[in-house]
């Protein structure tokens, strides 16, 4: 058993979420019913300008992937926070976030929800502006590269109850959105809710 939460709430579908993970503590992400990507960046809450770098993370540890025992970096190359227990593997790292004007360029639609609006209400409430949206990880969804470079997001990539625990290596703002995006296969073209949870160690 671990330890007992210090905060547990579900995310409804489409449904942006940020909090803070004290340093030490460890912070879960489960999706419920499976096949549902979730976008996700993070700040050293101290200084909320030192932010989650792809780049550094993926030059570090000569991966474009995340999973078990990857530290992401900030771009000061602080640690931030640190994988320690996953059940899916290969998480992206490099499709970024669903946008509205990427919507129309990609699908040829018009939507009024994406993950970006999220993070931008969300990096709101926390007083942070769009400036401060970079490019994230997706939990639960995997993007093969192939070897001519052609990339494209996985069918059927999570199973009901997969889970991602990070242990954060300082102070952290965790802000995610539960993505909306309807229009390719990442959230198996039904939005889902997912659970986070915030404990002061590992959880069961």
């Amino acid at each position: 058993m671990g330890a007992a939460s210090e905060l547990e709430a579900v995310v409804p579908a489409r449904a942006p979420w940020s909090g803070v993970v004290p340093a030490g503590a460890v912070l879960t992400i489960t999706d419920l019913e499976g096949q549902q990507a979730v976008d996700f960046l993070c700040y050293d809450a101290a200084d909320p300008s030192d932010r989650y770098s792809a780049t550094n993370t993926i030059k570090v540890q000569g991966n474009i992937h995340v999973g078990l025992g990857t530290v992401l970096f900030a771009d000061s190359g602080a640690a931030l926070m640190t994988v320690i227990a996953d059940s899916f593997g290969l998480h992206d790292t490099i499709y970024g976030c669903c946008s509205n004007p990427n919507n129309r360029l990609r699908y040829g639609v018009m939507t009024t929800e994406s993950c970006y609006s999220n993070f931008a209400a969300e990096l709101a409430r926390r007083g942070l502006g769009r400036e401060a949206i970079v490019p994230n990880i997706n939990w639960f969804m995997r993007v093969p590269v192939n070897p001519d470079g052609s990339a494209g997001i996985a069918e059927g990539a999570t199973e009901p109850g997969s889970a991602v625990s990070l242990r954060a290596e300082r102070d952290v703002l965790a802000v995610l959105s539960n993505c909306p995006q309807m229009h390719n296969p990442c959230n198996g073209y039904a939005p889902s809710p997912v659970r986070v949870r915030i404990a002061r160690d590992q959880t069961d």
